[in-house]
């Protein structure tokens, strides 16, 4: 197993690291603040799921392939950043309601789970993350390589869904208090599909 002091420097890294506003804190503050905390939660989760397919991909080497296979990595890139696009563009066109009282989601939380799950697969630079961070941590005296790298991952993960729930249920009471404004409710829409487009560009001009 993981020594201890391996372990509380890992905790203390990766705690620091999920509270640095990404992508992912974005991606949950958005859902939460135009479709409520329960949204927002979902989101987060979506996309913990995500982070444990990477952390599978990293054990098994296929995190590996995309690291040295230029074309591959461009392939999953614009992929991703298609994805974010179509989303951020879906979210600009949609019709916005015009009851604010009406309470209906914007998005439903298993949609939005399976969104962010797919938008986090999707994105090579996580799969890039998780194999050159994780096996930093990793030492050969301490038993199974693979064995370390899943504890190291599920650890990631659960400090990972813990920070978006923080901001989940943040923006979700914030966006509770915006959504009865008829002005905001009418461009929260836009101002989440800028936030995706913006992603997806982001992410289609990043470098390995």
């Amino acid at each position: 197993m993981i020594d201890l002091s391996t372990l509380i420097a890992y905790i203390a890294v990766v705690f620091g690291f999920v509270f640095i506003p990404g992508p992912a804190t974005l991606l949950t503050i958005a859902r939460a603040t135009s479709s409520g905390t329960r949204v927002g939660i979902a989101t987060g989760a979506g996309i913990a799921a995500g982070d444990v397919f990477h952390t599978m991909m990293a054990m098994v080497g296929i995190s590996a392939i995309i690291a040295t296979s230029a074309t591959l990595f461009s392939i999953v890139k614009y992929i991703g950043a298609a994805y974010l696009v179509y989303l951020g563009i879906r979210a600009i066109i949609e019709k916005a309601p015009t009851d604010p009282t009406a309470g209906a989601l914007a998005i439903s939380a298993g949609k939005a789970f399976r969104q962010a799950v797919l938008t986090e697969v999707l994105n090579p630079k996580t799969a890039l993350f998780f194999l050159a961070f994780l096996p930093q941590f990793v030492r050969p005296e301490n038993g199974s390589a693979m064995v370390q790298l899943a504890v190291l991952g599920i650890i990631f993960v659960m400090l990972g869904l813990f920070s978006t729930v923080v901001f989940a249920v943040s923006a979700g009471r914030l966006g509770g208090f915006l959504r009865q404004n008829p002005t905001v409710l009418k461009w929260q829409g836009k101002v989440v599909g800028g936030i995706y487009c913006a992603l997806g560009v982001r992410l289609a001009l990043q470098q390995r």
